[in-house]
């Protein structure tokens, strides 16, 4: 069993462990939660943040929970929100390792999965009270916005480490709507203000943490949003929302392998939404959302399921996916940043060497796959430049610095080193390049660990096991957290240099007896300058 598997594994039966009869306890409003005590370290397990999504609050923005009363059991996580199903690709070479991640890892399903999900939980030390004003690191998990949960994730892990490095944080990870529950799309979605929801969400369990976190230990003015692949995008589109204010709610973010993608209006999506009115019964409703409010949640689930998932053919130009919709987004992500309207607050930003390899396991003709799957209205002059800056010579493929190995097929590394430029790195230097002339306080990396990994390389995800399963990245985000600032005072330790426009350093994690070092960020340069080139004017 891969060992993110074996890690999953064990952060699950340690956060699901049987509560003592005198559990720990915590006063919100007038109820009483009581949840687990587990070492240094006591979690409160699948607290409700808003109103359940169902019925007549199905595809509506999320609802405020009334105030708390009487007893609650905090001792076991809330079930997952509306999962899709996965696909996995089937290619001839992928060996077991590889098969195993990808089976393994952040994108399998999380059961059991219900429509009343929107619950969060808190993890703190055990001697924290209300007055210990701790720094707080807010988790939003990746899986492509169709799947995933906070099940997932031991965020005692963190915790621990934080109580051990003297720098105590509170951990709170939250559940949103996913895939066509949370990101519907089409005209009706648009006209109703209903894009979007699971960012919404994310940003009521937000509000939540600033009403109700001091009671559990924490400080509402120190709170760190941090998330990885879908989750990491998510904390970008955050700092873009509201004219890049962040209205109070967070103060620094996190990002691993995400940053604002290029995505365009929410009408886009109609073939989507056309789809699951048709084989829902409800296209001849004369108010076809309302119609949809009333589909029992399994028949709902089988009509999304048979949309593209993340594995499908066209990969990550996925079908559920934040999109431009006039509320929480004005307009292209990528044109925002180019607006300045980003959050102006201290953040971390960065990506594991081969973002793609995950996505690309077809063996599709790499141009007509570009022009078809991405671009469509892409002119061939340009398709012609993007077929010059990704060459089809499998040692300049991804995962890079393997040579000729790792070519599943022979547009395998290709397609791969496309994709992971094309969603992940250049959007995250896109950010970089706009941001750092008014705002000082950034850093980035890349982490180029688990290159041995047959076919994936250092995978999309992989660094994940950097910090739940314990590293260096794991000790930069709690300080990070706890001061804005991600280096150590200690003389001995490895320090980690600002990104600015002239020296443009990363921080690369890797393999071997020389576990850090600082790299430039400078590969690539002319092929991602002009992939952002034509996701600006070519949003999917």
């Amino acid at each position: 069993m891969h060992l993110l598997a074996i890690l999953g594994l064990a952060c699950l039966l340690a956060s699901v462990r049987a509560a003592p009869a005198t559990g720990p306890t915590v006063q919100l409003d007038s109820g009483t939660f009581t949840g687990v005590n587990d070492g240094l370290v006591q979690k409160f397990l699948g607290i409700p943040f808003a109103k359940p999504p169902v019925g007549d609050l199905r595809y509506r923005l999320p609802q405020s929970i009334p105030p708390y009363n009487g007893s609650h059991d905090a001792t076991n996580f809330g079930p997952s929100c509306g999962q899709q199903a996965v696909d996995l690709p089937i290619v001839q070479g992928l060996v077991a390792d590889a098969t195993d991640f990808l089976v393994n890892s952040i994108f399998g399903q999380i059961f059991p999965d219900s429509e009343d999900c929107l619950t969060l939980n808190v993890v703190k030390p055990a001697t924290a009270t209300s007055s210990s004003k701790l720094p707080v690191l807010v988790w939003i998990f990746g899986g492509g916005f169709e799947l995933g949960g906070t099940s997932m994730y031991d965020g005692g892990l963190v915790v621990s480490r934080s109580i051990a490095l003297g720098s105590p944080v509170i951990y709170v990870s939250m559940n949103y709507r996913l895939s066509g529950f949370g990101f519907l799309a089409g005209k009706e979605v648009k006209a109703a203000g209903i894009g979007n929801l699971g960012l919404q969400d994310q940003q009521e369990a937000f509000r939540w943490v600033q009403k109700y976190i001091t009671q559990f230990g924490g400080d509402p003015t120190k709170v760190t949003i941090w998330g990885e692949s879908a989750g990491a995008i998510s904390v970008s589109l955050h700092m873009l929302t509201n004219g890049g204010n962040p209205g109070g709610l967070f103060r620094a973010a996190f990002m691993e392998s995400g940053a604002p993608i290029p995505v365009g209006d929410i009408t886009n999506g109609q073939k989507y939404y056309d789809a699951l009115v048709a084989d829902t019964g409800c296209s001849s409703a004369s108010d076809t959302l309302a119609c949809l409010r009333t589909i029992p949640f399994s028949v709902l689930k089988a009509a999304i399921n048979k949309s593209p998932g993340i594995f499908a053919f066209q990969s990550l130009n996925l079908a559920w996916l934040p999109r431009t919709d006039g509320v929480f987004l004005t307009d292209n992500p990528q044109a925002l940043v180019q607006q300045g309207k980003v959050a102006n607050i201290p953040f971390i930003t960065g990506n594991c060497d081969d973002e793609g390899t995950l996505f690309s396991l077809t063996d599709a003709e790499v141009i007509n796959y570009i022009k078809t799957v991405f671009f469509p209205g892409v002119t061939d002059a340009q398709l012609s430049q993007l077929a010059m800056l990704y060459p089809s010579d499998i040692t300049q493929g991804s995962p890079f610095d393997t040579g000729i190995l790792n070519a599943l097929t022979p547009q395998f590394k290709r397609i791969a080193s496309f994709q992971g430029d094309g969603v992940f790195q250049a959007p995250r230097r896109w950010l970089l390049q706009n941001v750092i002339p008014t705002n000082p306080n950034v850093w980035a990396f890349i982490s180029k660990r688990l290159k041995g990994l047959p076919a994936l390389g250092s995978v999309h995800g992989s660094d994940i096991l950097n910090v739940y399963g314990g590293g260096e990245m794991q000790d930069y985000l709690i300080r990070f957290a706890s001061t804005l600032n991600p280096n150590s005072k200690s003389l001995l330790s490895f320090q980690w240099p600002k990104y600015d426009l002239k020296n443009r350093q990363l921080l690369a994690f890797l393999d071997g007896i020389i576990p850090l070092e600082i790299t430039p960020d400078t590969y690539r340069q002319d092929a991602m300058n002009f992939l952002t080139t034509v996701t600006l004017a070519n949003p999917v």
